[in-house]
């Protein structure tokens, strides 16, 4: 029998979906995604702007003004830090050119476990290195601190796309390319965690392009998730709300009466439930604000007015 071998360029050769969604994502975002270099280190950023705003990881650049980001094209530019929080681990930059390539932002509310993800980033300082893996798991928390000031990002994305030190500030991307997550944290082997792009993180992104900050309000208590009686969580309709385990002294709170057990249910006309509720509702806008809590003291509800001050960072 007489064989025929057929010879084909590497652009014949058959490529699965699965590469050709990976392919096209990398060749879609690799331009955007910035190597990071400030003196005691580095990491990754996302542009989001042409003209140069880029985003990034609060700690990525800690106690730094300014560094240098060098793209795939070859470009290096000079980068300022225009604002980060901390308390969400973002951060914007500021890069010194033109024309650059901006990432599309997507919605990680419309993420599911299981769905394909891409990370771009530069681990070790190797740019541009592409990783893939799953939406392991969605919902998670991430403890943040900002000198005294402890907070809980929410609704953290973890991924088994393999992180490395460097990946810090890079893209996280859904199958078409979307930026979806800032990656943040690498937890363990095969477990990294990004911080995701909702509609909170965008308001978070858009308060550090503008005003080089993002302004939080505060309330000054130390709590926990507390099951309702059944009888109140009848009549509230919800199982749970926020204990007070500790009253800043002299701070909106107290000067508002609130105590030690009592149980937030209710903050300025919103349900509470659990600690990510009620940080969700003290944002800048009730700053100097009267605002009406309505909690439960010894079995019975009460209803208390407040005045959130200014989280000072």
């Amino acid at each position: 029998m007489e064989l025929t071998f057929i010879s084909s360029t590497p652009d014949e050769e058959p490529l699965d979906a699965y590469s050709r969604a990976v392919i096209a994502v990398a060749e879609r975002l690799s331009p955007s995604v910035a190597n990071v270099r400030i003196r005691r280190g580095g990491g990754s950023a996302v542009v989001i702007t042409p003209d140069g705003f880029m985003l990034t990881s609060a700690h990525v650049v800690a106690r730094t003004k300014a560094g240098r980001a060098s793209f795939v094209d070859g470009r290096e530019l000079e980068f300022e830090v225009v604002g980060s929080d901390p308390l969400s681990d973002l951060a914007v930059l500021r890069a010194d050119g033109r024309e650059l390539v901006p990432a599309e932002l997507g919605d990680a509310e419309q993420l599911r476990v299981g769905q394909l993800v891409v990370a771009i980033g530069n681990p070790h300082g190797f740019t541009g290195s592409v990783t893939t893996g799953v939406v392991s798991a969605l919902g998670r928390s991430l403890p943040t601190r900002s000198g005294a000031n402890v907070r809980v990002v929410d609704n953290v994305i973890q991924t088994d796309a393999a992180l490395n030190p460097g990946n810090s500030g890079g893209a996280l991307a859904d199958g078409r390319g979307r930026v979806i997550g800032i990656n943040t944290a690498v937890a363990g082997v095969g477990l990294g965690l990004a911080v995701p792009i909702n509609a909170a993180t965008r308001r978070i992104v858009a308060s550090l392009m503008t005003e080089g900050r993002f302004r939080r309000a505060y309330l000054g208590i130390a709590g926990g998730p507390r099951p309702l009686p059944p009888r109140l969580a009848r009549k509230l309709g919800r199982a749970s709300g926020v204990e007070v385990v500790e009253v800043v002294e002299d701070g909106p709170a107290a000067r508002a009466g609130l105590r030690a057990e009592d149980l937030i249910v209710e903050l300025d006309g919103t349900p509470i439930e659990g600690m990510d509720t009620l940080q969700r509702v003290v944002v800048s806008e009730l700053i100097g604000r009267n605002v009406r809590a309505k909690v439960i003291r010894e079995g019975s509800e009460r209803e208390l007015e407040l005045v959130p001050a200014e989280l000072d960072g």
